[in-house]
C-alpha cells in the first residue's frame, strides 16, 4: 500500500489553473451550460423565479476516470418550506401553504438524477451524461417524499398548495460513489436508505431500517430491511445524507446527518453524538457502527450558533481503509475532518441500537461516562478561511491528480444561488492501493 500526498500544481491541476487567478490556493469553476438550466416558475401575483439543476449532493470519482471530471447527484428537486415562499415566489406563504404544514415542491415532476462534470482549463466546468435514476420498469423515480408510517415525513404540495402524492418509490438522493463494475451506491435522506443502483440508473436494491419495510411494499424494485431499526428515529430531513468506499470496494461508509431525535425531538436538538456506518459488501451486512461527536456549533465562524442541531454531516470520502474524510457543515461554513476508526468502539448490535435503551446515546454527551469512545477527528480544512467557497458545500472528488473537488448544493437556485466547484491542493493525503 503507498500514500499519495495530495499536493502539488502538477497534472490535471496545474491544466485547470493554467491562465486562471489564484486566492487562498483554490479554483473556483461555474458553468455555462444549457443542461444546467431546469425551468421558471412564477404563480399569480408572484415573481419569476429561474431553476436550475441541483448538481451537488454528493460527488465521486474513481481513480480509472478522467482526470478532470467526476460524477454528481441531484437530490429530490426544488423544495422548500412555508417560510421561504415570500422570498422565492414573491407571494404569502398563506397563498400556497393554505394554513397547513407542508413542504412546496415546485417542480413536482423531476426526477434525482446521476451528472458527470468535467472540469476546463477555463474555469468552467460541462455537465454532460445525464442518467436518471429509475426502477425496474424504467420508470424514473419521483423525488417526493414516501408515505411512511413507522419514520416520521412530510406532505408535499406544488407551488399554487395542491397536495402531491406520495410515492413509495420516490428517494432522496444524497450521497454517492460510482465502483469499478460501473454500478453506483447511494445515501438517501428519506427513508433513510442506501440504494445499489445499476450503471443505467435503475435500482436494483434499496436497504432500509429494519421493521420499516412495509412502507416501501409496491416499490418497482427489491426492497430489504438491512439497516438498525433504530434509524426510523432520524429527525425529519436529517436521514442519510453521505456514501463512501475503501480504495479495496469491500466496504461502504456512510453517516446519519444528525443525531436521532431518540427518544424525541428534544433529545436531537441538544445531542452532539451521530451514527457513522460500515458494509460490507461479501456479506451484504452492516459491520460496523461508530460514534461521530459534531462540533461546538460556536465554532462555525461563518455562522455560529447556539443550536447544536445547527451542524450536521453531508458527506464522506474514503482516504484509506477505515480512514475517512469528513464534510460537517452549517449553512454557511464547511469543515473537513479527517477520521480514523481504530480505537473507536464498535456499538453494531449493542443495546445503543435497541430503542429501549435509556438514556439513549443521544441523551449523553460525555462518552466517557459510558465507557464509548468516538472517532478521532483532525481539522484539515475550514471553509471560513476561503472567502471564495460557496455555502452548503455537499459533494467531494478526488482528482486525478489528487487535488480536492469541493461542489456545492445550490438548492437548485430556488434563492438564486449557482452551483460551484471549489478546486485545492494540498488538503489530504490518500492511500493508493
Amino acid at each position: 500500500m503507498k500514500r499519495t500526498f495530495v499536493a502539488g500544481l502538477i497534472g490535471v491541476t496545474a491544466m485547470l489553473m493554467a491562465g486562471s487567478a489564484m486566492a487562498g490556493g483554490a479554483k473556483v469553476f461555474e458553468t455555462k451550460s444549457a443542461m444546467n438550466n431546469l425551468s421558471t416558475v412564477m404563480v399569480e401575483g408572484g415573481k419569476a423565479r429561474d431553476l436550475t439543476i441541483g448538481l451537488g449532493s454528493g460527488a465521486y470519482r474513481r481513480p480509472s476516470d478522467p482526470a478532470n471530471m467526476f460524477y454528481a447527484v441531484s437530490d429530490r428537486g426544488p423544495n422548500f418550506v412555508c417560510g421561504d415562499v415570500e422570498t422565492v415566489l414573491g407571494v404569502s406563504a398563506d397563498q400556497v401553504c393554505k394554513g397547513q404544514k407542508v413542504r412546496v415542491y415546485p417542480t413536482p415532476d423531476y426526477s434525482p438524477s446521476i451528472y458527470t462534470i468535467f472540469l476546463n482549463d477555463d474555469g468552467s466546468f460541462d455537465i454532460k451524461d445525464v442518467i436518471t435514476i429509475k426502477d425496474q420498469n424504467g420508470v424514473p423515480l419521483s423525488g417526493l417524499t414516501n408515505k411512511l408510517t413507522v419514520a416520521k415525513t412530510e406532505k408535499p404540495v406544488d407551488a399554487y398548495g395542491n397536495m402531491l402524492e406520495q410515492s413509495v418509490s420516490s428517494i432522496d438522493a444524497e450521497g454517492i460513489i460510482r465502483l469499478s463494475d460501473g454500478s453506483y451506491w447511494i445515501g438517501e435522506e428519506n427513508g433513510p436508505s442506501i440504494l445499489h443502483v445499476s450503471a443505467d440508473g435503475t435500482v436494483n436494491e434499496r436497504i432500509v431500517p429494519a421493521g420499516s419495510e412495509k412502507d416501501f411494499e409496491g416499490a418497482a424494485y427489491k426492497v430489504t430491511g438491512g439497516l438498525p431499526a433504530i434509524l426510523v428515529k432520524r429527525q425529519t430531513n436529517r436521514g442519510i445524507e453521505s456514501m463512501a468506499v475503501s480504495p479495496d470496494e469491500s466496504k461502504l461508509y456512510f453517516m446519519v446527518q444528525n443525531p436521532l431525535a431518540n427518544p424525541n425531538a428534544d433529545a436531537y436538538k441538544v445531542a452532539k453524538n451521530t451514527r457513522l456506518f460500515v458494509y460490507d459488501r461479501a456479506s451484504s451486512k452492516l459491520s460496523g457502527e461508530y460514534i461521530y461527536q459534531l462540533d461546538d456549533p460556536q465554532s462555525f465562524r461563518n455562522d455560529p450558533s447556539k443550536k447544536q442541531n445547527a451542524p450536521r454531516i453531508s458527506e464522506v470520502l474514503a482516504l484509506g481503509n477505515d480512514r475517512l474524510l469528513v464534510l460537517e457543515r452549517t449553512d454557511k461554513t464547511t469543515k473537513l475532518h479527517e477520521v480514523e476508526l481504530k480505537g473507536a468502539t464498535n456499538i453494531l448490535a449493542t443495546r445503543w441500537d435497541d430503542m429501549s435503551t435509556s438514556p439513549t446515546l443521544e441523551q449523553q454527551n460525555d462518552l466517557g461516562s459510558i465507557n464509548l469512545v468516538a472517532v478521532s477527528k483532525t481539522l484539515r480544512f475550514d471553509s471560513a478561511d476561503y472567502p471564495e467557497a460557496p455555502n452548503k458545500l455537499e459533494g467531494l472528488a478526488i482528482m486525478g491528480d489528487g487535488a480536492l473537488a469541493m461542489i456545492n448544493d445550490n438548492d437548485f437556485g430556488i434563492k438564486g444561488d449557482p452551483t460551484k466547484v471549489i478546486l485545492i491542493d494540498g488538503l489530504v493525503q490518500a492511500d493508493k492501493f
